[in-house]
């Protein structure tokens, strides 16, 4: 009974610690971070008095159970969200385990379910500003200029593997079922490279495909619908041209937003660009991730950056380049 004691306390102990290290460096919850250290301060220590022994019931060496291995462990998604789970459930078994084996307080079980909706709401609410946080290049892409899909996937998959940190399958002119082709085949070159991907205006699509998210313009569908089809976790980005777009989808609860075009593009014909004042204001105003985009080249990043940008989103620069590689090791060394 003792190596069953022994092994959960280990357990617990080894999950508030993790579970502790995310609410801390995560969710930066000073009081649930001072409530699971003092947690994991009295189980350790409510064993105290039995240390000696249940350090001599330990046997790793003859332990059947560190030869069974977890048919998972090869596919788990590390996560922040998926961490969290696995190590809240451990703490719940281990502590089921304690008031069973050592009379435990079935306090601790019970707080725990509590702390569970606690953290889970909490990292809910932080996981998409966290997958945003370090994202520097943003490739939109546009298929047309390719003799075939397979050569437009052949470009976006090198645009991922040297660097692009999201992408955006925009399709204005195709038929939605080849759009969903499209979408399924860029799904899972994405989730290789770890890139976040975004489905442009069809938010039906974009769950279809289990997109990370949608961006909208100015007159697409509004984003508390595409809120309420996609639900709270996925990322919603809008285009703005202005500052009252900016206010408008600061308000409305964007995520993300576009900030262009900074440049005349003909991606946006007709669009008057926007210049580098309204860069200027979104750095000073703009309190969510924004990505400035039209016409963005190497021989014009520098000053789009000093302008007070950290963040690009491109077209032709990447998908139309003969030396997309190249461009890409320029955005990101310039960006960083």
């Amino acid at each position: 009974m003792k190596r069953i004691i022994d092994a959960n306390i280990n357990r617990a102990a080894e999950a508030l610690r993790a579970l502790e290290e995310i609410s801390r460096f995560f969710l930066n919850d000073m009081q649930l971070s001072k409530k699971l250290k003092n947690m994991r301060h009295f189980i350790c220590s409510f064993f105290d008095n039995d240390y000696e022994s249940l350090l001599c019931s330990r046997d790793t060496v003859n332990d059947v159970g560190t030869s069974i291995k977890n048919p998972t462990k090869n596919n788990r998604n590390l996560s922040i969200e998926n961490i969290f789970k696995s190590n809240i459930k451990r703490l719940q078994q281990a502590l089921r385990m304690l008031s069973e084996y050592a009379n435990l307080p079935e306090t601790f079980r019970y707080e725990s379910y509590t702390i569970e909706k606690e953290m889970f709401e909490g990292i809910k609410m932080n996981i998409k500003k966290y997958m945003l946080e370090n994202r520097k290049l943003y490739l939109v892409t546009n298929s047309d200029k390719f003799n075939s899909d397979n050569e437009f996937l052949d470009r976006v998959a090198l645009a991922l593997k040297n660097g692009v940190d999201i992408i955006q399958l925009r399709e204005k002119n195709r038929p939605a079922r080849e759009i969903i082709e499209l979408g399924l085949r860029i799904r899972e070159l994405a989730s290789n490279f770890n890139v976040l991907f975004i489905v442009n205006d069809r938010v039906d699509i974009a769950k279809m495909v289990n997109a990370d998210g949608v961006h909208l313009g100015q007159d697409d569908v509004s984003l508390h619908c595409a809120r309420e089809i996609l639900g709270e976790k996925s990322i919603i980005g809008i285009s703005t041209h202005c500052p009252d777009d900016a206010k408008r989808a600061m308000q409305e609860g964007a995520d993300y937003i576009g900030v262009g075009p900074v440049f005349k593009t003909p991606t946006k014909p007709g669009r008057i660009p926007v210049g580098l004042e309204y860069v200027k204001w979104a750095k000073e105003n703009v309190n969510i991730p924004f990505f400035a985009i039209g016409s963005i080249e190497p021989d014009n990043v520098n000053e789009v950056v000093q302008a007070g940008v950290s963040r690009i989103a491109v077209v032709r620069a990447i998908m139309n380049s003969e030396t997309p590689e190249k461009n890409i090791e320029i955005f990101k060394n310039i960006l960083s």
